[in-house]
């Protein structure tokens, strides 16, 4: 396995990557059917990654020249002051397999070169990816928030770290 930088032609396997993970992690939360029916519509992350956006970055694990995951880092979207983990996502097949703590210890790296702490959000129920960062040393900070989608509310939590 080997990491590098997301380049514009990873953008369909990112996209692929983000939806089956979707399809299979989030079945529990949103409606299996609606889940199902998600388009692969890669076109934003070719331009995210044509043009990347000032402090933000984009990993790739891959393997035999195929991605099986992609990390996103770069400053908060809240006025926090912090770095934030904005996306980590395995092919479900590659799960267990260690591409997503390679990918985690990357961002991480990444993130540290900035900012002294950073944040994550993840839905509350994601029992998986919880302990998957609390493993990592990532600890729930106290706050919350939700995410509409499918016509479900789904709640939020926040995790932190101190990487300095």
């Amino acid at each position: 396995m080997r990491l590098r930088r997301a380049r514009p032609d990873d953008a369909e396997a990112i996209e692929r990557i983000r939806v089956r993970g979707w399809q299979v992690a989030y079945r529990n939360v949103f409606p299996p059917e609606e889940l199902d029916a998600m388009a692969i519509d890669w076109s934003r992350w070719y331009e995210r990654l044509s043009h990347p956006e000032l402090g933000h970055a984009c990993f790739v694990a891959d393997e035999e020249a195929a991605v099986i995951g992609w990390a996103t880092v770069g400053p908060s979207t809240y006025p926090d002051r912090l770095g934030e983990l904005h996306g980590l996502y395995v092919d479900p097949e590659r799960w267990g397999h260690g591409a997503g703590r390679a990918l985690l210890v990357r961002a991480e790296a990444e993130l540290a070169a900035t900012w002294r702490d950073a944040v994550l959000w993840t839905l509350e129920e994601n029992p998986r990816t919880r302990r998957f960062y609390e493993s990592a040393g990532w600890r729930p900070d106290g706050a919350t928030d939700s995410l509409a989608f499918f016509g479900v509310e789904a709640p939020l939590v926040r995790y932190a770290k101190h990487l300095g």
